[in-house]
């Protein structure tokens, strides 16, 4: 096991370009699980890369247990990778395919046999040894992936979307065994993914890119409660936060015909504010006060339900999206008012984009309404 550092690595393809990964000044403890998120074409699998020595440090340092392996042969790193299509020998059986890497490495057939054998228990594939690759499920490929790893007893492990090729309902059981096997292994784990809501489910901390930048990296719940800029605002969470500029008069946002007071947050000099409000942090209101909002889309659920509607008077560039009881909910093509929680809401600079209400790390760079408008049009 080994800590893992990014000291101000870049990787550029193109000089004069902009840099695929810009500056990356990251830190990974000792046993810690990461998890590198982003939309396509962040950075996140280029980053996964250089760290595996695939990939050239054109700028900085990448260290592995304190050790600068910048310029180390892949082979030299004692890292080990799971990739997205398994990558598998056909022809051999589950216990060849995990023992490979050993038998090249001059490894006796005894300690290979012993080494496969436990790795096998771990993953619970004791009974699969002797099959083909073509005789399991995909589940069970990946698990043969990961055994391969595991056997090398390497300082990091390094995954790169490995659940990306199962169904949904496999991809949440895989993703919950490799959580609790990387964690009873207690190995460094560097996890890339573009799906967010497994990145907040399995990283001990998520580190978000957008551009080849680091925007926040945080323990998920920190980056749920408090998006350092707007462009995390906008990414993290599911269904997404809405996000909407409202005025400011006297020190209160101007929320439709309502008027909204948020704790301990000073808006002096502000005009304009953007808002962003997670759905569960919305209610309809009772008496009529609040933003109107016309109901486009109603999804039940079962307890709860979502509404999603287009809001008078305020642009946005996607729907607001509201939790609702979901044995009540509003009817398609009727007005509610909607009232965000106050001491719930999130506020940022129209300007900069930076977060207003709280602390955010030094350095978080800035964004804009329009990186999240981009984001939107590239998931539709």
């Amino acid at each position: 096991m080994a800590s893992v550092t990014y000291d101000y690595a870049s990787r550029i393809y193109t000089p004069g370009a902009r840099p695929a990964i810009n500056q990356l000044h990251l830190e990974v403890a000792d046993g810690e699980f990461l998890v590198l998120v982003g939309p396509s074409g962040c950075g996140k699998s280029t980053a996964l890369r250089m760290l595996a020595g695939l990939e050239e440090v054109n700028e900085g340092r990448i260290l592995i247990g304190g050790e600068d392996v910048s310029h180390v042969s892949p082979k030299d790193r004692d890292i080990a990778m799971v990739f997205q299509n398994y990558a598998l020998y056909p022809h051999m059986s589950v216990a060849e395919n995990m023992g490979f890497a050993l038998k090249i490495a001059g490894v006796s057939k005894e300690e290979r046999a012993r080494r496969v054998q436990e790795a096998a228990k771990i993953l619970d594939l004791q009974d699969y040894l002797d099959r083909k690759p073509k005789a399991l499920s995909g589940g069970q490929r990946q698990r043969v992936a990961m055994g391969r790893a595991i056997v090398r007893s390497p300082k990091v492990f390094l995954m790169d979307e490995p659940l990306s090729n199962l169904d949904a309902k496999l991809r949440v059981q895989t993703r919950t065994q490799i959580a609790a096997l990387t964690r009873e292994l207690k190995t460094t784990t560097v996890y890339v993914t573009h799906d967010q809501v497994e990145a907040m489910t399995m990283g001990d901390r998520v580190c978000v890119l957008k551009d080849g930048v680091l925007q926040q990296v945080d323990s998920p719940r920190n980056l749920y409660d408090t998006p350092a800029n707007v462009f995390v605002a906008g990414f993290i969470g599911s269904p997404a936060m809405s996000l909407f500029k409202v005025r400011v008069e006297s020190g209160q946002l101007v929320v439709g015909n309502d008027r909204l007071t948020v704790p301990e947050v000073d808006l002096t000099g502000k005009q304009e504010v953007i808002l962003g409000v997670r759905p569960e942090d919305m209610s309809i209101s009772t008496d009529g006060t609040g933003l109107p909002m016309i109901v486009d889309v109603v999804e039940e659920l079962g307890a709860d339900a979502y509404i999603y509607g287009t809001p008078e008077g305020i642009h946005t560039f996607q729907p607001l999206i509201v939790r609702v009881d979901g044995r009540r909910p509003p009817q398609k093509g009727e007005t509610v008012h909607i009232k965000p929680n106050a001491d719930h809401v999130h506020l940022f600079d129209v300007q900069t984009g930076l977060r207003l209400n709280g602390a955010i790390p030094e350095g978080t760079p800035e964004a804009t309404l329009d990186d999240v408008e981009a984001l939107a049009d590239q998931e539709d």
